[in-house]
């Protein structure tokens, strides 16, 4: 009896080379066989991708792929399925990609003349440069910066083929493990919240270092610092709104909120201290110091 039919009649389609003297591939057979493939390649596909990109767009975009991959296969040229198949499915990613960016010409362009900046000022500082600095080099203001910054993060996916990768179907499973750009991305995530937390004002610093860090009780911080228990939580609560807008001012500008007035004190505070953050490490420091566990411990408590 042959192979592939038996396998197909208990219910498992073949989705490697068929048995040799088959004359045909059996396309619905390879289809759903590797349908869970579409969902892979999509997975990892869209961990790179800006919130803009919805899943299902690219899992009929996938599914196309995969529809076509069933049709093109042919066993005698020795390649399993799944990999041909996640070929297939990821070029059929890649043109949904180029067919729904709507990045403007003008935004791509501000894109590179941002970039430009902030390299030549990583480069001249030996840190990350602060909003108001990229905003001094470009002749812009700050709103300007944040809003270019809000454009190119909404509109820009860079480096497609990039976003897509080369590799077998194993290459696509998800890993425990961190990328080398994971982790120092992480750690220099890490530094700039140790760099926030060691600038805020002296009593709110005290609150997160003490709540958090050394797991000191509420009562016994309002004890010390002469306030109520009820002060504690509203001073913890501000710390932890400060520590995120710090973070997002140099991390992910466009997610720091707009002040009503820009040109206020509270403003100018908030600018001071996001200033100050900067200015505590370099660039070089950020990246290469570990990160103490404590401050990655705390970073659970910085709402998003």
């Amino acid at each position: 009896m042959d192979t592939t039919l038996e396998t197909q009649t208990a219910g498992t389609p073949a989705v490697n080379t068929p048995a040799a003297g088959t004359p045909a591939v059996d396309e619905d057979a390879l289809v759903r066989a590797a349908l869970p493939l579409v969902g892979h390649v999509v997975a990892e596909t869209l961990t790179r991708l800006p919130a803009h990109v919805t899943r299902d767009d690219l899992i009929s975009a996938g599914m196309l792929g995969l529809a076509q991959a069933a049709r093109t296969y042919d066993p005698a040229h020795g390649v399993p399925f799944d990999r041909h198949a996640a070929n297939r499915i990821r070029g059929a990613i890649l043109d949904e990609l180029r067919a729904i960016d709507w990045a403007s010409r003008s935004v791509r362009a501000n894109a590179r003349r941002l970039a430009s900046a902030d390299e030549t000022l990583t480069s001249t500082l030996g840190r990350t440069p602060t909003t108001s600095e990229l905003a001094a080099h470009l002749g812009l203001s700050a709103a300007d910066i944040t809003k270019l910054h809000a454009d190119v993060h909404r509109a820009t996916i860079l480096n497609y083929d990039s976003v897509i990768a080369d590799g077998d179907a194993d290459d696509l499973l998800p890993t425990a493990e961190d990328t080398p750009e994971q982790a120092l991305l992480t750690r220099e995530h890490h530094a700039y919240l140790r760099d926030a937390i060691t600038a805020l004002p002296d009593r709110l610093q005290r609150v997160v270092t003490g709540y958090f860090y050394d797991e000191v009780p509420m009562q016994t911080l309002a004890e010390e610092l002469g306030v109520t228990e009820s002060r504690i939580s509203q001073l913890r609560a501000e710390a932890l709104i400060l520590l995120r807008d710090g973070l997002n001012a140099h991390l992910n500008p466009a997610q720091l909120p707009a002040e009503r007035r820009p040109d206020g004190r509270a403003a100018k505070r908030k600018q001071a201290y996001y200033d100050d953050i900067a200015t505590r490490s370099t660039y070089h420091n950020r990246l290469t110091e570990v990160p103490d566990e404590a401050v990655m411990g705390t970073l659970t408590g910085v709402p998003a």
